[in-house]
């Protein structure tokens, strides 16, 4: 049951009273140890492809691959989000994900099954995602989603630095199978708190869950003008963006830790600040200007600043980041209740393949144009979809969430 400020409609909880919050509390505990395992177990399949193969290419497909195969959950299976026992579903699904991290810790497996599984895993987390995703929106009121979304989203940034720093600590004393059992470890522990914590919501219709019912869904999300521009505006700007940090060790070298770390800090700001100390209105007000916010500091990039000043630009776009969560919220209020787990499910899996496609974008530009040129590029290219979107966002129609139609 929820503490009383959740329920308040025009209060913005904090995060301890979320946490207060048995179910979401469950929810937050399994994301974050999931996020863990999925770290070191990628790190992991990096190290060992790397050792077995020297190929950069192999060892960056390695480690960032699986988020290819979220597509394919987007846009075969993920109706099963919204299923009349979604509980049930992402117990099942945390299986499925103990089942894997337990295959990749035996020793010996040739690389092209492991590829084979990694790819396999990606497509069942898509759907993990989407299904977590629906049950946060029922498990908290509406006031609370965007705190929700923010504290999950710093957690997992979080999450991912300090368990790639913990991955090359442990690799001092263990093989890469040992990381394999740590993150399975991590994945059991999200499997017991999920099993433990979250109920199953009986209020759901009944449904049954597959392809035809996920292309249903998926067409009509995508001929609305509104949560189109939505969509388009949470995927392209952030994955041009993330294509440009792709591009920070050619472009500063041995200066590249510097602008990695100024990016999570920026990053880690603004879903603070949006998160948390702005009420709805004003997320809404500066969802546009955060948007920009996001790419107009890489158009310097085209003066080569000093490392100082391009840190100092990376950390302000950074915050631009932020952005995602009055998007989010928007979207979640166009959607109906009966499908906000597949809807959520398809924004999180284009948004990871985007990032995918904008850093294979930034570097084959960049093995024919310098590395300056491809991020200001793709900087100047975020802030024209942005300014051209514009129009088509705001006439987005709100939609009350419990309508019965989209």
């Amino acid at each position: 049951m929820a503490s009383p400020d959740l329920n308040t409609p025009d209060h913005t909880p904090g995060y301890r009273a979320l946490l207060r919050n048995r179910e979401f509390a469950g929810l937050y505990a399994g994301f974050t140890l999931t996020v863990a395992a999925s770290t070191l177990s990628g790190f992991a399949l990096g190290t060992l492809v790397d050792r077995s193969t020297g190929s950069p290419f192999l060892t960056a497909v390695s480690m960032y691959g699986a988020t290819f195969a979220t597509v394919l959950g987007a846009t075969t299976l993920m109706s099963v989000a919204d299923g009349s026992r979604p509980r049930r579903t992402l117990v099942a699904l945390q299986a499925v994900a103990l089942a894997g991290a337990c295959a990749q810790a035996v020793p010996g497996m040739p690389l092209a099954a492991r590829f084979a599984l990694l790819l396999l895993l990606g497509f069942f987390q898509s759907l993990n995602t989407g299904t977590r995703m629906g049950l946060l929106a029922e498990a908290v009121p509406a006031s609370a989603y965007v705190p929700a979304r923010s504290l999950m989203n710093i957690t997992a940034g979080g999450t991912s630095v300090l368990g790639f720093a913990l991955g090359a600590l442990l690799l001092r004393h263990l093989t890469p199978q040992g990381l394999f059992v740590a993150a399975a470890a991590l994945t059991a522990a999200a499997l017991a708190v999920t099993a433990a914590t979250v109920r199953e919501r009986s209020i759901r219709p009944p449904r049954r869950p597959g392809l035809r019912e996920t292309w249903t869904t998926n067409a009509a999300l995508l001929s609305r003008t509104g949560p189109r521009a939505l969509l388009l505006n949470l995927w392209v700007p952030n994955g041009l963006i993330v294509g440009c940090e792709a591009l920070f060790i050619p472009y500063a070298g041995e200066n590249a830790g510097v602008l990695l770390a100024a990016a999570s800090g920026g990053m880690l700001l603004g879903d603070l600040t949006v998160g948390r100390l702005l009420s709805a209105a004003w997320r809404r007000r500066c969802a546009f200007p955060l948007r920009l916010l996001l790419a107009a500091p890489y158009l310097l990039f085209a003066l080569r600043p000093p490392t100082p000043v391009a840190a100092v630009a990376v950390f302000v776009a950074s915050a631009g980041f932020a952005a995602t969560l009055p998007l989010q919220e928007r979207l979640l209020a166009l959607t109906p209740e009966r499908v906000r787990g597949q809807v959520q499910g398809v924004e999180s899996a284009g948004r990871m393949t985007w990032q995918g496609i904008g850093a294979a974008v930034a570097g084959a530009t960049a093995q024919v144009f310098s590395p300056t040129v491809t991020i200001t590029a793709l900087a100047a290219v975020s802030v024209c979809v942005t300014l051209a979107s514009r129009p088509y966002v705001n006439r987005a129609r709100w939609v009350a969430p419990t309508s019965p139609r989209g």
